[in-house]
């Protein structure tokens, strides 16, 4: 491979849940995290962007982890960019144990967007040169097809929207509509089983003050596993904010 980045974490405490393994949120935290200090190895750091009034926002994304890291362990995630057009990008990403082997995946489509406005824009030719491209993908795995939003939910919850649940973009930060979403999914799934894939597409901002509904449907499969479909969305409106798929695996104890 060419034109990748690589960067290393040792998973803390906190970022463990009570089988003292990553959570999801952890790992998709630590991939943006990589994709951060990508841009800040090529002296175009999220803070300088956003000081021209310019961000990375996450349009889809999917993600498919084969074991969650345990406490101390150490990690790399090795990203990069796979293909550009003129105001977007498809970020690829390995995730890599201490003994190199290949534990997870996630791909992302990211628009250069102007936080003003709420408006893409195009992408700095510095910015994609200095990044330049790896046309290899990390998984071959469509993440632009539609996730149709469900009207029938077999499970809901709801969240009030605080201030921390936004970023620098001034709108929610797409790790929370997975906190969301998973959330609504039932306790013996959490207690039996582990979340193998998400994909998920972002289709409206939600902001302060508002509140989430995240619906959650089973979805029928042939497997042992289990399959779900979330709708994210407004409170008493017809706002559809977020859709995703989700798989769980069984734990095997």
């Amino acid at each position: 491979m060419k034109n990748y980045f690589d960067k290393q974490f040792e998973l803390r405490y906190f970022e463990m849940n009570k089988f003292g393994v990553a959570s999801p949120t952890t790992i998709l935290t630590l991939l943006e995290e990589a994709a951060a200090d990508h841009c800040y190895s090529i002296n175009y750091n999220l803070y300088q962007l956003e000081k021209q009034n310019i961000g990375w926002v996450l349009f889809s994304g999917y993600m498919e982890i084969d074991r969650y890291p345990a406490y101390k362990e150490k990690i790399t995630i090795r990203t990069w960019l796979s293909k550009y057009s003129t105001v977007k990008g498809f970020r690829e990403n390995l995730i890599y144990d201490e003994s190199n082997n290949i534990i997870g995946r996630a791909r992302g489509l990211w628009v250069f967007f102007d936080i003003e406005k709420r408006r893409p824009v195009p992408i700095f030719d510095e910015i994609k040169e200095k990044w330049s491209f790896c046309n290899e993908k990390c998984i071959n795995y469509n993440i632009s097809k539609k996730i149709n939003p469900i009207n029938n939910p077999d499970y809901k919850s709801e969240f009030k929207i605080n201030k921390y649940d936004t970023d620098m973009n001034k709108h929610v930060n797409n790790i929370r509509y997975l906190q969301w979403g998973i959330e609504s999914v039932p306790e013996d799934i959490f207690d039996n089983y582990f979340l193998y894939s998400i994909d998920g597409r972002f289709i409206a901002e939600a902001h302060y003050g508002e509140t989430i509904v995240s619906l959650t449907k089973t979805e029928l499969t042939e497997t042992d596993n289990k399959s779900f479909l979330h709708t994210i969305k407004i409170k008493d409106t017809d706002n559809i904010c977020a859709t995703a798929k989700s798989i769980w695996k069984k734990y095997k104890y």
